[in-house]
């Protein structure tokens, strides 16, 4: 089970916890908990690697799951 896979199958009982916020996972487990994706991000980053964690709208109904893909690229 993956990252993702843990949130969904995890969905209720993680919302009933924490509300609509973000949530930062890693390793099937919640390593932080954000009011906006961006500031979610950028305090990750601080002490994680991007890549190494998902982060993810936490929701109560899945038909509400929205799929964000990032990544980190350079243009020369």
């Amino acid at each position: 089970m993956n990252d993702y896979e843990y949130f969904v199958h995890n969905m209720s009982s993680l919302y009933g916890q924490y509300g609509h916020k973000f949530l930062v996972i890693k390793e099937k487990a919640v390593i932080g908990v954000y009011d906006d994706m961006d500031t979610a991000y950028d305090e990750t980053r601080k002490t994680e690697e991007p890549g190494t964690f998902i982060i993810q709208e936490c929701v109560d109904d899945p038909a509400k799951l929205v799929l964000t893909f990032q990544a980190n690229v350079s243009v020369a």
